[in-house]
């Protein structure tokens, strides 16, 4: 039985946090940058504190580290030694561990019922491209690239003692391969992995999402496969799509949804939505059994989800 199978016998479904760079940025923080939120981890570690902090408070079951745009090459990019660069990836996951350890410290907190997971965020490598890759999938490299990518991070990530790994905002099924390989290194780690969609039916880089649920399926270290940085919209049809081609849990984060003004570059919400928690009900009924929120989403998004179940 996974550490999420685990879970899920206390609670159903599991709370995820929400939105971390979004959230940053609303907070006044400049991630404009190829790093995006990992530059925090360098300018700002007390606020990424701060946003795993309100996440917890609002219910989230599982929290996930600011190590989504954090690798050995951006910040080498920067002029920065393998060994800062090792010690950045970790504090990660040491900023979420420690966050968990205070909140799980406060006699409030215990009423939460079992202590919050920290899952360690394996953003894909076109996060590391900055170039909008990870909703395209289009990388021009091998599967054998992209293990020589991830392999260093995810052996750096591990040994900072995360719960989990998210493998997330995955454009395409190679990723999902190579990532599947480099975890049979890591026989402790316990990963969900979560793809990147354009549609209900298929990943930004076009596969069928039942084919990418039926290659997960037979990967046992997979504690859960779904969807993240997606319009709400489509999540539904996803949703089935997997349970179509797997028994695993089925995971999703999707963004608030909106509607984007490119003069101020600046999000509205959308009046044609539901608010997100009744959305939220409406993936559990699908049959999400994780659910949190990505872009957008906040503390406040979170905490109505988790009043909601």
């Amino acid at each position: 039985m996974t550490l999420i199978d685990t879970y899920l016998q206390q609670r159903t479904p599991l709370v995820l946090d929400g939105a971390l760079g979004t959230e940053l940025e609303r907070r006044g923080a400049d991630i404009n940058d190829p790093l995006w939120s990992a530059r925090l981890l360098v300018e700002a570690p007390d606020l990424i504190t701060a946003v795993h902090r309100d996440y917890l408070e609002a219910g989230a079951d599982i929290i996930i580290t600011a190590s989504y745009q954090a690798s050995y090459e951006g910040f080498m990019g920067r002029g920065m030694t393998k060994i800062e660069a090792k010690n950045l990836i970790q504090s990660a996951v040491t900023l979420a561990k420690q966050t968990v350890e205070a909140f799980w410290a406060d006699q409030a907190s215990q009423g939460h019922g079992f202590k919050p997971l920290v899952a360690a965020s394996v953003g894909p490598y076109g996060a590391f491209l900055a170039d909008g890759s990870e909703f395209q999938g289009n990388y021009g490299v091998t599967e054998k690239d992209l293990i020589l990518f991830h392999e260093k991070r995810l052996q750096t990530l591990m040994d900072a003692g995360p719960d989990l790994l998210a493998c997330e905002t995955l454009p395409c099924l190679a990723e999902a391969k190579a990532l599947a390989r480099l975890l049979k290194n890591f026989p402790s780690a316990q990963a969900w992995v979560s793809f990147s969609a354009k549609d209900g039916w298929h990943t930004s880089n076009g596969e069928p999402i039942k084919a990418c649920a039926a290659f997960l399926d037979t990967i046992a270290q997979v504690s859960a496969v779904g969807i993240n940085c997606t319009a709400p919209a489509h999540i539904i049809s996803l949703i089935r799509e997997i349970r179509s081609a797997t028994d695993k849990p089925v995971i999703v984060y999707p963004n608030k949804g909106g509607i984007f003004h490119p003069l101020t570059n600046d999000w509205d919400p959308d009046p044609r939505l539901p608010r997100f928690e009744q959305m939220a009900r409406q993936w559990a009924d699908a049959g999400a059994r994780l659910i949190g929120g990505c872009c957008h989403t906040s503390p406040d998004d979170i905490r109505a989800l988790a009043q909601a179940f």
